[in-house]
């Protein structure tokens, strides 16, 4: 008499004790679930960018302008099928529209917090400067507020580094040298330039001047890699390496 084998995966498997529940999901708590998600604000933000209207997104997903309007707008919920044909149009994945919004960056820099600092690598400082931007560790533009000095002693804080610079004057006159030629500016006058050329700053006249001052920074690549080991120490970029773990 031949015995019957059972196979593990035939086997009967005992019935798991189920636990009482009290929660209840009610439509409130599901409507809440879908605005927290903000789908509509996100399929508008796509549809934006991309520079298409609602009749032109409706031809691409079958969907008729005024659902898609009510859509981002909230006022009705895509079933999955509708949110997919939506997220084909703009090459997504539906984890898009259910992942976390990642938080944007936006840091405060109090004028309190500020330190001032000389400029370095000189006997004497020809200028005094404020990082206003160091509370961003990756960040793609150095901005500085600068207050140059009078003064009679020759200009040689001649420096280069990759990228490019805007300069607004705030008060008083810069003269700026760049390359071989020379310009000065006024209250009010602004410079945009090439800053991987040499170029250097200097107080007119007998009364300080303030400025703004923001560096463009370019990816880094071979020929920024050598100009950025040959920077002077006069640079303000240099200078706030150097110093940004005093400042934090």
């Amino acid at each position: 008499m031949t015995e019957e084998v059972i196979l593990p995966e035939e086997k009967t498997l005992p019935a798991l004790p189920q636990e009482p529940s009290d929660v209840q999901v009610g439509s409130d708590a599901v409507e809440s679930l879908i605005a927290e998600k903000r789908i509509g604000l996100r399929i508008r933000a796509l549809r934006q960018k991309s520079s298409l209207g609602l009749a032109e997104l409706g031809r691409h997903t079958g969907l008729s302008s005024s659902f898609l309007s009510q859509l981002e707008t909230g006022r009705v919920v895509p079933t999955l099928r509708n949110l997919a044909r939506i997220a084909m149009v703009f090459s997504k994945d539906l984890n898009y529209f259910f992942s976390p919004i990642p938080l944007s960056l936006f840091r405060v820099h109090r004028a309190a917090d500020r330190v001032r600092l000389p400029q370095s690598g000189v006997d004497q400082p020809r200028y005094d400067f404020e990082s206003l931007g160091y509370l961003v560790a990756e960040r793609q533009l150095d901005p500085y507020l600068a207050e140059f000095q009078p003064g009679k002693f020759p200009d040689d804080n001649f420096h280069q580094h990759a990228g490019f610079e805007f300069l607004y004057v705030m008060s008083g006159t810069l003269s700026i040298q760049h390359g071989e030629v020379v310009h000065e500016l006024r209250a009010g006058d602004s410079v945009y330039f090439d800053s991987s050329t040499i170029h250097s700053y200097s107080c007119v006249g007998d009364e300080p001047c303030t400025a703004l001052i923001v560096t463009l920074l370019q990816p880094i690549n071979l020929a920024t890699t050598r100009l950025a080991g040959n920077r002077p120490s006069g640079s303000l970029r240099a200078e706030t390496v150097a110093t940004r773990k005093k400042i934090q």
